[in-house]
């Protein structure tokens, strides 16, 4: 399996984080709002710099740079480690109608992965793609707001700013 790195860790990139076995996490607010918040915190407090994002039902897109010390890869893993517990927490200990299937999944993914303890909620790559000419940032601004589209969770890009 390609191994993808972050090159310029202070560039723009195009990054995609996507749960593990594409399971469908953000079709409901309390998960949406985790990533949402902790987006926030680490725009306030880390230095990342996000200029487009879409979050699908399973998966996320983002345009984003690190400014500051923190590299992107540094910002990302905190980002992935604090998210996957607050997810996890709400699984184990909230209304989760899916409670068992989905630790279930999440043990079953944490096998195939030394770095997990018991679960594993995100996939280990980012799929980074640096941004380099206006073409390129264009070509995926485009990707990241026609994404929902594509999807048929709405009819068009204005409609996921609503």
């Amino acid at each position: 399996m390609p191994r993808y790195r972050i090159n310029d860790q202070h560039g723009l990139n195009y990054l995609t984080c996507t749960i593990v076995g594409w399971i469908d996490i953000f079709t409901r607010a309390e998960y949406r709002d985790i990533i949402i918040d902790s987006w926030k915190y680490c725009q306030a407090s880390k230095g990342l710099r996000i200029y487009a994002y879409v979050l699908m039902s399973n998966h996320l897109h983002l345009i984003a740079k690190a400014d500051g010390n923190q590299e992107l890869s540094a910002i990302l893993r905190d980002f992935k480690k604090f998210t996957a517990n607050k997810i996890l927490d709400i699984v184990e200990h909230g209304n989760e109608t899916r409670k068992e299937w989905m630790l279930h999944m999440f043990r079953h993914y944490a096998r195939v992965n030394a770095n997990n303890r018991e679960y594993q909620i995100w996939t280990n790559n980012n799929h980074p793609i640096e941004l380099v000419s206006p073409e390129v940032i264009w070509q995926k601004v485009r990707y990241v707001h026609n994404n929902p589209v594509r999807a048929k969770s709405v009819k068009s890009p204005e409609e996921s700013l609503q």
